[in-house]
């Protein structure tokens, strides 16, 4: 039986929709309270069981191989100044084996996940989008995994949204369903508004068997002018099968900016430090925004 031990997250993107603040800073490297949003990714590769991580890069994106690297200075004064439970978060980043490829060219989520295939070789792997964070008992990928291991075939990550949004998202035409698990008739990505064949969307995780890399290989470019890892996803269907799972959990829309926002502030308000104070700020915001309509 095949398993999963390798992953891919892709962080090539110019960070477009978050302009100027990723000028110079990737956006992935953009905090969500205390924590960079690609940390929870890795976070959730590692509690999957995910044994070799390699993230796919572009140009200004030093940072996040340093944001995973060991900071010996900083360590250190953390150590000297008896702050253990900070220094272990800060460590705590870096006691993951991860390695590093440039996307040298933007062409597509499809192009970047191609250009990992001589790191996973002739394996099964994951596949998690930076875009999206999810909370769950189980960790989504690993929900994936479990899935995958019982029908030795791709497992798609899907979720419900509403028919106004599909058109945001790779959608699927589901045929059998089994609990959680759907068997796939097609997959579609970006369908135009009103002509998804359901409201179940790809939610940036992915489990996929080694083949794929042949037909990203062979692949034209598809919406937005860019590979498309769905369009490949299809071909795949085609020549096996792909299943897709409506995994359980909470899925966070990291990838523009009122996602963003709203996420940091549910993160916030599970934080038990800042709860109170942020319900007592945000209070005060509202109250604000009251008047000033009352008074307007």
């Amino acid at each position: 039986m095949m398993r999963v031990k390798k992953a891919i997250i892709p962080a090539a993107g110019l960070g477009t929709r978050f302009l100027p603040a990723t000028k110079a800073m990737p956006k992935e490297m953009l905090p969500i309270v205390d924590k960079p949003t690609i940390q929870y990714i890795v976070e959730e590769a590692v509690a999957s069981g995910v044994e070799d991580i390699i993230i796919v890069t572009g140009k200004g994106k030093r940072s996040i191989e340093d944001h995973f690297d060991h900071a010996f200075e900083l360590e250190q004064n953390l150590f000297s100044k008896g702050k253990l439970d900070l220094l272990d978060e800060v460590r705590r980043s870096s006691n993951v084996d991860i390695h590093y490829i440039r996307q040298k060219e933007a062409r597509g989520l499809g192009h970047a996940v191609w250009c990992a295939r001589n790191f996973i070789g002739n394996e099964p792997f994951a596949v998690l989008l930076g875009d999206d964070i999810v909370q769950s008992d189980v960790p989504c990928i690993r929900q994936l995994v479990e899935q995958f291991e019982q029908v030795q075939k791709s497992v798609i990550g899907v979720q419900t949204v509403d028919y106004n949004q599909t058109h945001r998202y790779g959608i699927i035409a589901p045929l059998g369903k089994m609990q959680r698990l759907y068997e796939v008739d097609y997959f579609v990505e970006k369908p135009p508004v009103g002509q998804a064949p359901s409201q179940l969307a790809i939610m940036g995780r992915y489990i996929l068997t080694p083949e794929i890399f042949d037909f990203l290989e062979k692949l034209e470019e598809g919406a937005g002018g860019e590979i498309q890892l769905t369009d490949a996803i299809q071909k795949l269907n085609e020549s096996q099968g792909v299943y897709a799972y409506n995994f359980e959990g909470t899925r966070y829309d990291v990838g523009e900016k009122l996602g963003f926002i709203l996420t940091t502030l549910d993160f916030a308000l599970q934080n038990g430090e800042l709860r109170m104070p942020l319900l007592q700020g945000m209070e005060k915001l509202l109250e604000r925004e009251y008047l000033g309509k009352i008074n307007g």
